[in-house]
């Protein structure tokens, strides 16, 4: 028998004996528990990993992957109505051409000299972006939305010396655990309530809340519950008063309808790219953006990075690369602000594609699309016996909330029914958002047809009236 030194994994490369005495004396170390010396005793795995049997055979390993991957449920299969902050939107066959292209798919990060313009793409998505936003500058893409929102908030401590900040009740589960992990060892974080009846921020917790030492406030529009905020003017007026910045989340996909955030007030805005283009990939397919003012005091926070276009030597040739590298954590590495990675600067890419083909009529189009259907949705769910849709009493984008507990089910049994039907139903708040009820955040885009949702429609009320006869 094999020792377990003497080991080859058919799957680990380098595993041969020889070869790995041969790295080591090359990096000057004996043994491979040398590499580990900085890592105390009591926190080193000492057993063996139980891990199968390697399949050695190419052909059966593949079945065999098949089959476990044969095991997932999609929203290919599926009708869905799943949303909150991954949603299903129509990617155009262009968006996947250009990002699969090799001198983008391949070269999305690093320096000018292995560019093959990527730079000036990632220039193009942040004028894109920028016009969109009605913003001056924009990055280019960090990780998601969890993170620009972190950051954001990180930015006006940073801006404003302040430690303090607010946040609306009303943002993602996700984003609020990534905020509070974020920003809590630096920050108070400070919850903002509102109103159980309309769904609007509650002014009054604000305003009581708001003072000289609050960097800002963050709020999201539509919030994650889908909500529309009417009284951003006021909101803005509260927190500029005492020198707060004001910080909100968008989803792009509403700016074709619905004013951008600056026109009413905002400081900072960030969100996420993945419903320009990009398709809804399990641990991908995020990427979140900011957006500021061209001015010193927001563009030096950027911890992120951000091209800009200039002369060259040449005479008549413009040249697309860094703008203040040095504030960067490229730049300066564990000395920088924060760090960010470049993983997401491809999506970057691939919302420029999506923005360039839509244009200002098309985002218009989609966004009156999506609004419409969302309405319609919820005055035919409202029609159903003992369900309230949506719960709120104010306008709201894309997602709405559907309160089901007039039906005396539960959504969880309402959404493994549905999942019998082939519908992915809305996300369950109950846990959440326990103030809801048994309540369910649906979400409708532009992929909805009207045969869609009377198939949503026909399988709830035939799940009520099943009910009823089991009664």
């Amino acid at each position: 028998m094999k020792k377990k030194a003497d080991f080859v994994h058919p799957y680990i490369p380098n595993s041969v004996r020889h070869i790995k005495d041969k790295m080591l004396r090359e990096i000057g170390v004996e043994t491979i528990e040398d590499l580990y010396k900085d890592i105390p005793e009591e926190l080193r795995f000492k057993e063996e990993m139980k891990l199968p049997p390697p399949i050695t055979s190419e052909c059966r390993l593949e079945r065999h992957i098949k089959k476990i991957l044969g095991k997932n449920l999609n929203c290919e299969e599926n009708l869905s109505f799943l949303g909150g902050g991954c949603t299903r939107h129509h990617v155009p066959a262009i968006c996947d051409e250009i990002n699969r292209r090799s001198e983008f798919l391949t070269a999305y990060a690093g320096e000018p000299y292995e560019d093959h313009g990527r730079f000036q793409a990632l220039f193009e998505y942040q004028s894109l972006m920028a016009e969109l936003l009605d913003m001056d500058v924009v990055n280019v893409p960090t990780y998601d939305w969890c993170q620009s929102a972190g950051t954001v908030i990180r930015m006006a401590e940073r801006i404003t010396g302040r430690e303090k900040i607010l946040v609306s009740a009303h943002i993602s589960p996700e984003r609020s655990a990534a905020v509070n992990n974020y920003c809590r060892p630096v920050m108070d974080v400070i919850s903002i309530a509102h109103d159980s009846r309309t769904g609007w921020l509650d002014l009054e917790d604000l305003r009581s809340k708001m003072d000289s030492g609050t960097a800002g406030f963050y709020f999201e529009n539509p919030s994650y519950l889908g909500i529309l905020e009417t009284q951003v003017r006021e909101i803005a007026d509260i927190i500029h008063g005492p020198g707060g910045l004001v910080l909100t989340g968008v989803d792009p996909i509403s700016l074709g309808v619905i004013a951008p955030p600056v026109q009413y007030g905002a400081d900072i805005v960030c969100g996420d790219i993945q419903s320009l283009g990009i398709h809804m990939n399990y641990g991908g397919g995020q990427g979140g953006f900011i957006a500021t003012r061209d001015e010193e005091k927001f563009v030096m926070e950027y911890p992120s990075r951000l091209f800009g276009i200039t002369k060259t030597m040449v005479e008549g040739e413009l040249g697309f690369g860094d703008v203040a590298y040095e504030r960067t954590s490229f730049g300066q590495r564990e000395k920088g602000k924060e760090f960010v990675g470049t993983h997401a600067a491809l999506w970057g890419i691939t919302a420029a594609v999506y923005l360039s083909l839509m244009g200002p009529k098309g985002m218009t189009e989609l966004g009156k699309n999506v609004l419409q259907k969302a309405q319609y949705t919820a005055k035919r769910l409202s029609a159903l016996p003992g369900v309230a849709a949506p719960r709120f009493e104010a306008p709201f984008f894309k997602e709405f909330t559907v309160d089901f507990s007039g039906t005396g089910l539960t959504v969880k049994k309402i959404n493994d029914r549905l999942l019998k039907e082939g519908i992915f139903g809305g996300i369950d708040l109950s846990g959440v958002f326990p103030e809801c009820g048994q309540s369910a955040l649906l979400c409708l885009t532009e992929q909805h047809t009207l045969d869609d949702i009377e198939r949503l429609v026909r399988a709830l009320a035939g799940i009520f009236e099943g009910e009823g006869r089991n009664k």
